[in-house]
């Protein structure tokens, strides 16, 4: 029973009391009885008013708990003469405008959200209380290769090999924490994991960017740098040194026949040694002093079939098979040759050292150009097996070297090369005892006429 039921049954049963008595005790005078019942009467028809009014804010509450459900906080409730009840009133509808100019803040909010996460480079992750992804930019799809991860947990969000070793190493994250990661294929990204409070309770998110680019140019910037100081000092310590040992070899004949001999060789070993510290050094400047590719058509297969005859011989005398496994027809690339030749010697060169490294009978070089949708991909695989555990990332490094003696200027190289031409590529154990180097080329565009129907 309501309220105002309560009420409004209690002045009856009163006023019920009340005529009751009024009929006892006036039942002999007629007038009074009339009397007191109109006044009764009166008393009923004023309660049930005063009852009305009193209760009135009951209905405006009521009206404001429905917009609130319906969530119209647009609507304004209207005014009365009654002062008390527009106080209410004004209460009510300054609440309600409140609301409107919040949600309208939150709203533009969330579109500028929405917006800057769809426009920032970097990838977000939002997560709902249960620890599964409920929000997700446009980056993190493409760079963690999602498949439809709303509501899945981030270990079951989808995505190649090198996406869960990414994903995986993003879940391990703990909270607060900014660290470095690196996928499969070497790229190496920045992760970062925080919170933040929905309702009361904590939420997670991730932010992942990619650095490659950033740091590989540091690197060459602090390569290049420490390659100059390097070969200005040595070249000009060579120089020098070189012309004071010519000199020196002038007084051979001022000294005793077995004295010269043993003078000139020792003389002849120290040049030697100067010539090849000024090699040393010549190699590591070629990095440097690289010039800009000049791209022209060129077949990818021809120049592969000469360095494949370049090193046949050598590969027949060690043992070692090489050619091609499969070699699609693939229409000419624009690349700078000489640069792309000198790339693709020293992968080849590296791939018969690994072979030859490992001292297994039966080794090979299996060359495979194979043409895709997105573009032909020309790999070099071998069976020297000699990445080891070595991480990716470390591959590419300037000074780093896998072989007994390298000096890590071969793959330097070959990065360089690629980068400027723009070319992927890959450099990994396949799991079975093999190492392989891809690069994809880009997708060429066929201008050539078309017969008309």
């Amino acid at each position: 029973m309501t309220l105002r039921l309560r009420l409004h049954a209690y002045l009856v049963a009163m006023h019920l009391l009340f005529f009751v008595i009024a009929a006892v005790t006036f039942l002999q005078r007629p007038l009074l009885f009339v009397g007191a019942e109109l006044l009764l009467l009166a008393s009923v028809a004023v309660g049930f008013y005063l009852v009305r009014r009193a209760l009135e804010p009951l209905s405006y509450t009521q009206r404001f708990h429905d917009l609130l459900q319906d969530q119209n906080y647009a609507g304004r409730l209207t005014r009365t003469a009654v002062p008390e009840l527009d106080e209410l009133v004004n209460v009510f509808n300054t609440m309600l405008g409140m609301l409107y100019r919040e949600r309208l803040e939150i709203g533009e909010q969330q579109g500028f959200l929405d917006r800057l996460l769809e426009a920032t480079p970097g990838a977000v992750l939002v997560f709902d209380f249960d620890g599964a992804i409920s929000l997700v930019n446009a980056s993190a799809m493409a760079l963690l290769e999602l498949e439809r991860p709303h509501g899945k947990l981030l270990a079951n969000a989808g995505g190649g090999e090198r996406a869960r070793e990414l994903l995986a190493q993003l879940g391990a994250l703990p909270l607060g924490d900014s660290r470095l990661l690196t996928d499969l294929d070497g790229r190496r990204y920045r992760g970062q994991r925080g919170q933040f409070f929905d309702r009361g309770f904590a939420r997670h998110f991730l932010m992942v960017e990619e650095l490659t680019a950033e740091l590989e140019s540091s690197e060459r910037a602090t390569y290049d740098k420490l390659v100059r100081v390097l070969a200005h000092e040595v070249n000009n310590t060579v120089a020098a040194t070189g012309s004071v040992l010519d000199s020196l070899l002038y007084y051979r004949d001022q000294l005793a026949e077995r004295d010269g001999v043993d003078f000139a060789t020792a003389i002849e070993a120290v040049k030697r040694r100067n010539a090849s510290l000024g090699e040393f050094i010549e190699r590591f400047t070629r990095v440097v002093k690289m010039p800009e590719p000049e791209l022209r058509p060129a077949s990818i297969k021809a120049m592969m079939d000469d360095i494949i005859w370049l090193n046949r011989e050598q590969c027949k005398r060690r043992g070692i098979d090489i050619g091609w496994s499969r070699c699609d027809d693939v229409a000419p690339q624009r690349i700078d040759s000489q640069l792309m030749e000198q790339a693709l010697i020293n992968i080849v060169k590296n791939a018969l050292e690994a072979v030859e490294a490992s001292g297994q009978d039966g080794g090979y070089i299996r060359l495979g150009l194979v043409d895709g949708a997105g573009g032909p991909t020309l790999s070099v695989l071998d069976s020297g097996n000699q990445l080891g555990q070595v991480p990716a990332r470390q591959l590419f490094t300037p000074f780093f070297s896998t072989k007994k003696g390298g000096q890590g200027i071969g793959l330097v190289f070959v990065r360089e090369v690629l980068n400027r031409h723009g070319f992927p590529y890959t450099l990994s154990a396949t799991g079975d005892g093999a190492t392989r180097f891809a690069i994809r080329f880009a997708a060429q565009v066929d201008h050539r006429p078309r017969d008309r129907v």
